[in-house]
């Protein structure tokens, strides 16, 4: 087991006991920036901000993340996959607070089954101008999960990471807008946007990524 003493959402230095399989994803949070995970970099003093829990879990598949599916009646981003996750409220102590209090809301998972152990840079998405905190969690002790207010929340699903990198679901999703960029096709769903850039950018960076066919375009629909 890897035991890993700094906590970055905390002050304090905290020991947590992680499984191997963690300790590359531990090892990128030492040096990551911005930058390397997009171009859309927070404006100083700008943005709305959130943040967005991504728990990585093991199972009798394997490694796996969290992702809900949003319900198709949201005004923004409705229908597509995304990590739990929101605005930060006033009584939210900081993101890991928010992250996990979102994700409660949204999927009733039990945080005190989650070792939250760091968290990637401040991320700009500027179509609805969110600076978003991805909080790293590892998910130590697996609760049932399942769409808790279907008014946000169509579906919540365990995804292996096997599923995500395997070369058949990679592929570029092209929106009206001009928009393309990696995607994944998994579970009958299309995973896209911020959710596949963090995921993608992450797997690059520790070397779970496999090679895959850049040429394959799935269109998507403007929502």
């Amino acid at each position: 087991m890897t035991t890993w003493s700094r906590v970055g959402i905390v002050d304090e230095l905290v020991a947590v006991t992680l499984p191997p399989w963690l300790q590359p994803v531990v090892d990128v949070m030492r040096d990551i920036t911005a930058e390397s995970i997009t171009r859309f970099v927070p404006p100083d003093g700008q943005g709305r901000h959130s943040a967005v829990l991504v728990l990585l879990g093991e199972s009798d598949t394997g490694p796996d993340v969290l992702l809900i599916e949003r319900a198709r009646t949201m005004r923004t981003h409705a229908g597509e996959p995304a990590f739990p996750g929101g605005a930060l409220d006033d009584d939210d102590a900081d993101a890991a607070a928010a992250a996990l209090r979102e994700a409660h809301e949204e999927t009733g998972l039990d945080p005190s089954g989650v070792v939250v152990f760091g968290q990637l840079p401040d991320l700009w998405v500027p179509v609805n101008d969110f600076v978003v905190t991805p909080v790293m969690g590892w998910w130590r002790a697996p609760s049932p999960v399942h769409a808790k207010d279907l008014a946000e929340v169509a579906s919540v699903h365990r995804i292996p990471i096997a599923e995500l990198t395997d070369p058949a679901n990679r592929c570029l999703v092209r929106h009206p807008s001009g928009y393309i960029a990696p995607g994944f096709t998994v579970r009958n769903m299309v995973v896209w946007g911020f959710t596949a850039g963090v995921l993608s950018k992450l797997f690059d960076r520790v070397n779970w990524s496999q090679p895959w066919d850049t040429g394959r375009v799935v269109d998507i629909e403007a929502t």
